[in-house]
């Protein structure tokens, strides 16, 4: 016969065997599923673009692909390479690096692990286990540019870059060329912050950009470019947003978005790793013919039909 005490020992053991298989099956059933880590750019998530979009590309890869994944901002790690090491040594299937900011850490750290695969997103590595994903943004910041040409009263607009890079350099020239397709005697002002984080800077040079006439301003600036847009809004001018529809930060002024879309790239990444349990090779462009990249609705300005066909006219040439 068992005793009281007996039979409490034998019922806590019987519980502990079944919780412990429980632990097991779930860990196994994790194990099973694909696992994407991310490098997230300088600002971090709440930047209200880049980091925010391929946050939502993760998320919709989660509901959607049954996948799993893991992030570092830069603010906990203090290093890009600190926090990519971390990602690796957690056993993800993929790395990923959002932004050139990020290239020179993750490069170093995909030399250290030559059979892991990373993806460096905005910028372009020479590396056999890195593929890079870039943007054709001189098409997105063209149609801003045609946007911006047809909705000014004042024949000045203007530019605000994060940093003078190439990769910014891109919306700039884009942005004039589109913009000068519509009024080549239009005149364009283009300044660079230096900085992605600091809305305070962006609206002190908005603030510039208006004083000299400017009534229409696109800012490729992260954090930085949230500030023009509201300075936009309390000076009564438009506003051109960025990377995802940033018309709810200002909704007075924001006429349209260029829609660079980061959430696109990472949930077919994570597409292409499930199906095929690697990513893609090589260097791939997003454009407007695949969707990549392409204008927020407008809002807040009412356009005549003529200047929607030239609207959708700049924009299926890019389409074909």
């Amino acid at each position: 016969m068992f005793n009281k005490r007996t039979v409490c020992i034998l019922m806590i053991t019987f519980i502990l065997v079944l919780t412990g298989c429980a632990n097991e099956q779930a860990e196994s059933k994790m194990d099973d599923k694909v696992k994407i880590g991310v490098m997230l750019s300088d600002v971090g998530l709440g930047d209200q673009s880049f980091s925010d979009s391929a946050f939502q590309g993760l998320i919709k890869a989660r509901n959607e692909l049954n996948i799993v994944f893991d992030y570092r901002e830069l603010s906990e790690t203090e290093t890009y390479e600190k926090g990519l090491e971390e990602l690796v040594k957690n056993d993800n299937d993929v790395i990923i690096g959002l932004g050139y900011m990020v290239q020179e850490d993750l490069e170093k750290v995909a030399k250290k692990y030559p059979k892991k695969q990373f993806v460096i997103i905005d910028s372009v590595s020479e590396l056999k286990n890195v593929t890079s994903i870039t943007f054709k943004s001189d098409q997105g910041s063209y149609l801003a540019g045609v946007v911006a040409a047809l909705t000014s009263k004042s024949n000045t607009i203007g530019f605000i870059g994060g940093e003078d890079v190439p990769l910014i350099n891109a919306f700039a020239d884009g942005f004039t060329e589109g913009a000068k397709s519509i009024n080549p005697s239009i005149n364009v002002l283009v300044e660079y912050a230096g900085t992605y984080g600091d809305d305070k800077l962006g609206g002190s040079i908005a603030q510039d950009m208006i004083a000299k006439k400017a009534d229409v301003l696109f800012a490729a600036a992260g954090f930085t470019g949230v500030g023009v847009l509201k300075q936009a809004q309390t000076q009564g001018i438009y506003a051109i947003g960025v990377d995802s529809d940033q018309y709810f930060y200002a909704e007075k002024a924001v006429i349209t978005s260029v829609l660079k879309k980061i959430d696109v790239a990472v949930f077919q990444l994570a597409s292409d790793l499930v199906k095929d349990g690697k990513v893609p090779d090589g260097h791939i462009e997003f454009g407007i013919q695949d969707e990549g990249v392409g204008l927020a609705p407008l809002r807040v300005v009412q356009y005549s039909e003529e200047q929607l066909e030239q609207i959708e006219k700049a924009s299926q040439q890019f389409a074909d």
